[in-house]
């Protein structure tokens, strides 16, 4: 039987669900049994071999529903192989500030369960996939930050990690 594996992912405007989708395809490349889900459909993790956890990141931390979902599953998850990716825009860099920055949007889902890997990944900002409210702290935070809309993913980067992870 092939080692079953669960992507699950929360996300605000659909850029990590396309990040999970190919983590997924090419998991399933490799011969594994793979299933991509929403967190809002609260799937059991009973029964996969290994579970791979995604989100964006709002407000400088991963959506409430990932981190519920770690609490939740935190029995289960802490005894198979785990990972964890997130979906981000502000502190890309290479340097000691943004690597901080990246390890503070997962601390407290860090205290919960520990992964066997953890990856972050450029996302995509889109204002017409946001609600008004995001879309004006969108705004905001792009001019107070000096960035822009747009997609920032790296899809060589994303399906490189899927290549290695639970090799």
């Amino acid at each position: 039987m092939n080692k079953r594996i669960l992507v699950v992912y929360a996300t605000k405007a659909g850029s990590t669900v396309e990040v999970a989708a190919v983590i997924g395809e090419v998991l399933s490349g490799r011969g594994y049994e793979v299933e991509v889900k929403s967190i809002k459909e609260n799937p059991p993790v009973d029964g996969y071999q290994a579970v791979i956890v995604g989100s964006a990141i709002r407000m400088g931390n991963w959506l409430p529903e990932a981190v519920e979902f770690v609490k939740k599953n935190q029995a289960c998850l802490s005894q198979m192989p785990t990972a964890f990716f997130t979906c981000h825009r502000l502190n890309t860099g290479d340097d000691a500030t943004s690597r901080q920055a990246r390890e503070a949007y997962t601390a407290p889902v860090r205290q919960i369960l520990t992964p066997q890997a953890e990856v972050f990944f450029s996302g995509e900002l889109d204002h017409a996939k946001l609600n008004f409210v995001d879309r004006t702290l969108a705004k905001a935070v792009e001019k107070s930050t000096n960035t822009t809309e747009g997609d920032a993913r790296d899809w060589n980067k994303i399906r490189g990690w899927a290549q290695t992870i639970f090799a």
